[in-house]
């Protein structure tokens, strides 16, 4: 397993490095969150390939990462088609002058693989743990239902934002209805039943170090790239978002205060 896990790092890398070239081609870092899910189907085929394709967890742990990866990476990808470089990576850009080009290969691309890899290793625990030959129990089970509701989750909350987004009608206003009515960022809460679905698989196969995963997974969406990222400024250029924030809840769902 650890092979698997040697391995999976080195693909990741290279798979870091060549969409590196291809954003200093383009001068767009941003291309890096179309590529993210990408990263860890990229480490489960890794995974899948090593390891004991028999076991019963593989092929369902494989095909899971591959719906999610391929939604979130062609959602993220028609989203920022034909849109200049995201403000956070224009941020970032203008910290690290000059040579920005050169920097954001580590500071960018190869941070994002190892992050991936780490988000991974629910993935390997599932496939590759002693336990993973058990035969597929109720936690395997309820960890799959919790990726399905998380998948299901994020789909349609992004696919409301982008018909939000689309009507011209809506140009300057908050979106606050359906699933973005009960949370900020319905999206984000979906990734995260995802990962924490991931890991109920994990534990089921007996890899609790596993928790890693959607621990890092939880932080990234509520103190770093997420909530706190997108919100640190937002009600200063939006003071319609003020009152958003004043009766929402920012993650977990809940009723809208009064």
């Amino acid at each position: 397993m650890i092979t698997a896990a040697a391995y999976g790092l080195a693909a990741l890398i290279a798979l870091a490095v060549i969409t590196w070239a291809i954003s200093t081609v383009k001068h767009d870092v941003s291309i890096v969150d179309s590529a993210w899910s990408l990263l860890i189907l990229l480490a489960a085929a890794v995974y899948a390939l090593m390891l004991d394709s028999s076991a019963p967890r593989v092929v369902p742990v494989l095909v899971l990462t591959g719906l999610w990866a391929a939604r979130l990476a062609l959602y993220i990808t028609a989203r920022n088609w034909g849109e200049p470089e995201d403000r956070r990576y224009q941020v970032i850009r203008a910290r690290n002058q000059p040579h920005f080009e050169w920097k954001s290969l580590y500071l960018v691309f190869v941070l994002q693989a190892v992050l991936a890899w780490l988000v991974s290793l629910s993935l390997l625990a599932a496939m590759g743990t002693q336990g993973s030959a058990r035969e597929w129990g109720w936690l395997d089970t309820l960890g799959a239902l919790v990726v399905v509701f998380g998948f299901v989750f994020e789909t349609a909350s992004d696919s409301q934002l982008s018909r939000f987004k689309a009507d011209a009608a809506n140009r300057g206003q908050v979106m606050n209805s359906g699933l973005w009515r009960y949370t900020r960022h319905p999206n984000y809460f979906g990734e995260f039943c995802v990962w924490w679905g991931f890991f109920l698989i994990a534990l089921s196969a007996g890899g609790w170090w596993a928790i890693v995963s959607p621990l890092l997974m939880s932080v990234l969406l509520l103190k770093v790239s997420g909530v706190t990222l997108l919100e640190q400024d937002i009600g200063e250029r939006r003071p319609a978002y003020r009152d958003y924030m004043a009766r929402t809840n920012a993650f977990f769902p809940g009723l809208p205060k009064s």
